[in-house]
């Protein structure tokens, strides 16, 4: 399979006490559809997944799958430090209805190299062989550094439903190398939304990104004025999203993606520790520093085609 368009990494929805809030996924759905998002991907990185219980984690795929109707794709993370546990997240999705699953490595005890890495991956993505398996690689936060070639040589032969790599890295020159391996065989979709247009520069098509969730139109309208060749329009909308996100690190990603949310009349609620709550004095700069260059105001304007 080849995605083009983005994919949108979407944020838990918790209630005050920190239980999933499942009632707020429809309407979340409706939003990223209207904003000519192509899929979600669920209970990754920005979803929490590592924070929630396997039940729990079941309980939000569902509510997605529900939602979705198959209107979009539905990416089911089911990476877990136990591959036993990720099997059966994997074997739920299946079961319930979602499009492709993926799966970090393991980030406690950790795949010793590039063959101990696919040997995990295997026994993840063959639990469930009817779906589309991508890898995710995100050494930021795995601790997993491996060529990504080598590890594509590997596992063709080893996973039968791998369809590429969700690619979280900066590394551009990796990154062009997988999409063109074997006359690009793989999707291999960038995960990194403060440089998709550089990515769109060396042939990227698909993309995952959290900022997507709220900014979808802003991202989508880069990908149309980079295909149109209006290069400049495409730097400036690139700009203005990396002055966006360049408030989150001071704030934790996570809890500021979702404070903008809620600014947005997307209130999904805490996040669970270790991630931190904001406090509302720093909520309330995080909205002044977006309006200090019309943020929201130059979202709104983004012209766009959702076809």
């Amino acid at each position: 399979m080849k995605i083009n368009g983005i994919i949108a990494a979407t944020f838990s929805a918790l209630h005050a006490d920190g239980s999933l809030n499942l009632e707020l996924v429809p309407a979340l759905v409706e939003k990223l559809i209207a904003d000519g998002v192509k899929g979600v991907f669920i209970c990754g990185t920005n979803g929490e997944g590592p924070n929630l219980t396997v039940e729990e984690r079941m309980q939000v795929a569902e509510a997605y799958i529900s939602a979705v109707r198959k209107r979009i794709l539905v990416f089911v993370h089911v990476g877990h430090t136990s591959i036993a546990e990720s099997k059966k997240l994997a074997r739920h999705a299946a079961v319930a209805g979602a499009d492709v699953i993926s799966s970090v490595a393991g980030f406690y005890f950790k795949p010793s190299g590039t063959e101990n890495l696919v040997d995990c991956m295997a026994e993840i993505a063959t639990s469930a062989p009817g779906l589309p398996f991508y890898y995710y690689h995100i050494p930021a936060l795995t601790g997993i550094q491996v060529d990504m070639i080598r590890f594509l040589e590997l596992a063709e032969d080893r996973i039968p439903n791998l369809a590429g790599i969700k690619y979280t890295a900066s590394t551009l020159h990796e990154y062009q190398a997988c999409l063109n391996y074997r006359e690009g065989k793989y999707d291999v979709l960038f995960g990194y939304d403060e440089l998709l247009l550089p990515a769109l520069a060396i042939g990227a098509r698909g993309a995952i990104g959290s900022t997507y969730t709220f900014a979808a139109p802003l991202y989508v309208a880069i990908i149309k004025a980079f295909e149109e060749g209006a290069i400049e329009k495409a730097r400036s909308l690139q700009l203005l999203a990396n002055n966006m996100i360049s408030c989150l690190p001071k704030y934790g990603p996570i809890p500021a993606q979702k404070a903008i949310l809620a600014l947005m009349g997307y209130e999904l609620g805490p996040c669970r520790l270790p991630l931190a709550a904001l406090a509302e004095a720093q909520k309330n700069e995080i909205k002044r520093f977006l309006e200090s260059f019309n943020f929201f105001e130059k979202l709104k304007n983004c012209v766009y085609d959702v076809q």
